[in-house]
């Protein structure tokens, strides 16, 4: 068996085909209800995010902590990170039409790019005036005002964290990985509260630790970028082996004689697709349906794959690679 990397073409023996329950590939009403949950889910976690973002600027301007309005702005870009997440839950839940044949699902990418764009600034300004304070000195802080609104802040993130435990679509998973990352600034800033509190000439450790959350953010969205450039470069999804799912197809049915042009991508999170050409022995000719049927159910039941497109054909078939005619 061999996965070509063209896709091969004959009018004769294509097959469009959906798993049970699935024809429509727009999100129904399964889909509109997990996204309603969804929904419901960043719009309590916003409303925490917001509120404790207000709690800390406002924190870190009276004690004078850089660390405080760090997590501050970090909690800026979680608001800006579950906002998209909530516009493009909305817009996933839009119906396909004939320009989007695949329906909305993709705006969850253009959210995520949006955010990895924000996180990138917020590193920048972040390193800038850490760096700028560890020059110049740090000023005092209130250290007494800057433990209250750490903590504080660690309990709504951990609130923030139990919400969204649930959810694993893209940007729902980039909204948990931001609060993750203020889960652990908010940690930090307390035990550097309590370091400077009896070292009190240690004032060069708040900068600091604004520099680690500003590593820390930066970290993670290095793999929010790997993750949004495999989903656009139509990669195959990281948890599949495209080994392991040609295997399966293969031997889903004893007609089958090879597998290939086999592609595989993500649409959105958690939507993949397959298209492939499936080669049968001549004894086959005649149990197409009872193939597709077989092979749907080997993807679906092992791999989780709903939208299938397979071409079904003989060992005799001549490829036809016609090459469409450029304009001038």
């Amino acid at each position: 068996m061999s996965s070509g990397t063209h896709q091969g073409h004959g009018p004769a023996g294509h097959r469009h085909d959906h798993p049970p329950g699935a024809h429509d590939h727009g999100p129904g009403d399964g889909h509109a209800s997990g996204a309603g949950t969804t929904f419901r889910r960043l719009g309590l976690s916003l409303a925490l995010t917001s509120t404790i973002m207000v709690a800390e600027t406002i924190g870190g301007l009276w004690s004078g902590s850089l660390a405080l309005l760090s997590d501050a702005g970090h909690m800026l870009t979680d608001a800006g990170a579950l906002t998209l997440a909530m516009v493009a839950a909305w817009v996933a839940t839009r119906k396909p039409d004939d320009r989007r044949t695949f329906g909305f699902r993709r705006a969850e990418v253009l959210a995520a790019q949006l955010n990895v764009g924000a996180l990138i600034l917020l590193t920048g300004w972040l390193s800038w005036e850490a760096i700028s304070r560890l020059r110049e000195g740090a000023p005092p802080i209130d250290l007494g005002l800057m433990s209250v609104v750490a903590a504080v802040g660690l309990a709504a993130n951990l609130a923030i964290l139990g919400v969204l435990r649930h959810d694993h679509g893209l940007n729902a998973r980039s909204a948990f990985l931001h609060v993750v990352a203020d889960t652990v600034s908010s940690i930090a800033i307390l035990i550097g509260a309590g370091v400077m509190w009896l070292r009190p000439g240690w004032t060069w450790l708040d900068p600091l630790l604004s520099l680690a959350i500003a590593a820390l953010i930066l970290w993670g969205t290095v793999g929010l970028i790997r993750e949004i450039t495999e989903v656009l470069m139509e990669g195959v999804p990281g948890h599949l082996a495209l080994e392991e799912v040609q295997a399966a197809m293969a031997v889903a049915s004893p007609d089958i004689m090879a597998i290939h042009d086999l592609h595989l991508w993500t649409i959105s999170s958690g939507l993949y697709a397959l298209s492939a050409h499936v080669v049968i022995s001549p004894e086959g000719l005649g149990r197409n349906d009872e193939i597709l049927t077989a092979v749907k159910h080997a993807l679906c039941d092992r791999f989780r794959i709903e939208h299938t497109t397979l071409q079904i054909e003989t060992a005799g078939y001549a490829h036809v690679h016609a090459v469409c005619p450029q304009d001038h």
